[in-house]
């Protein structure tokens, strides 16, 4: 998969954008990234899709901008003179991407049948738009055609929102999705840029899942281990759990004596997506052990300890299980 779709991936959300005026476009992409997600897609359904992109990739190139609603050539050639970064097409059109991969520009072309798929996949392509994806069969329909077309990877788009994105990301096929949810046009004609930052940050919030999953204490030794752990059961009614080191204990609470990250213990946090997550924590500045990462029982990623810690405790990122 190109860099760019990859980097696509790591954001999960690609606010699908339909500006007017030009003038806006720098300071809409300054309110996407202070509203944690570096990434638009600035759809040509306007005559001033081209200027609008053009204008944030020489302005704003920490956002990573593409191209959508590419119906042409012509379009094709204007969105990478733009500086496109990907584009993508509401169909299968094949002029259009041979015309991208001509001009070396990820394209994922609009796909909502298995022959449209076959298209891509004979085209040399891993990743689709799955459009519309609500109204074409939604995540049901993703998981069924990703049985004979186990490489492709989507990106859907129609009818996601705040509500469902992260069911659609919970599936290991979808890439990111598009939506214009925490874009609305009209908060973009008003120049009402807070509002936009605040709408990202509450679509990186349903992105990413953060929330607490457990505590990790450090004990001066293992009889002071035991001795909480047989507290927190006696008092709190929280049963220590089984294995090879009893002193650990409990529902969200762990008792350990040393070695034992960070000076207290630490924090584990959940996420919905540990890549997301650890991506957009490093786009904070954060960055993290290597010598300490988990992996589950397929050898897929399961833990990571930030390199830093917060107020004595090692902060632990920890995938969060899906039932999708």
């Amino acid at each position: 998969m190109v860099a760019a779709l990859e980097e696509l991936g790591k954001i999960g959300v690609v606010p699908v954008i339909k500006i007017d005026d030009p003038e806006k476009a720098v300071p809409l992409a300054r309110a996407l990234l202070a509203g944690g997600i570096p990434c638009a897609e600035i759809t040509f359904r306007t005559g001033a899709g081209a200027e609008a992109l053009g204008r944030i990739c020489r302005e704003v190139p920490e956002i990573l901008c593409g191209a959508g609603t590419v119906l042409t050539v012509e379009q094709a050639d204007r969105a990478a003179a733009a500086g496109a970064k990907f584009i993508v097409t509401p169909g299968f059109n094949p002029r259009v991407v041979r015309r991208c991969l001509e001009k070396g520009v990820p394209v994922a072309p609009g796909c909502s049948g298995p022959s449209d798929m076959e298209a891509a996949l004979e085209a040399g392509l891993d990743v689709v738009k799955f459009f519309p994806a609500e109204q074409a069969g939604g995540l049901g329909y993703i998981k069924a055609v990703s049985a004979p077309y186990p490489s492709l990877m989507f990106m859907p788009t129609g009818g996601i929102n705040a509500g469902n994105i992260a069911s659609y990301l919970a599936c290991g096929k979808v890439l990111a999705c598009g939506g214009s949810w925490m874009v609305p046009p009209d908060r973009i004609s008003a120049g009402d840029f807070g509002a936009v930052t605040a709408l990202c940050r509450e679509a990186v919030a349903e992105v990413l899942g953060f929330s607490l999953a457990g505590v990790g204490i450090k004990a001066a030794g293992e009889g002071e281990a035991r001795e909480a752990a047989r507290l927190f059961g006696t008092l709190f009614g929280i049963a220590r759990k089984g294995g090879a080191r009893p002193a650990f204990g409990g529902e969200g609470v762990g008792i350990a004596e040393p070695p034992c990250p960070g000076k207290y213990g630490y924090i584990a946090i959940g996420t919905n997506s540990l890549k997301r997550g650890m991506a957009y924590l490093e786009r904070e500045g954060f960055s993290f052990s290597p010598d300490n990462a988990e992996t589950d029982s397929r050898g897929a990623p399961a833990a990571v300890y930030l390199d830093s810690g917060i107020a004595g405790f090692a902060m632990r990122l920890v995938q969060k299980k899906h039932s999708v």
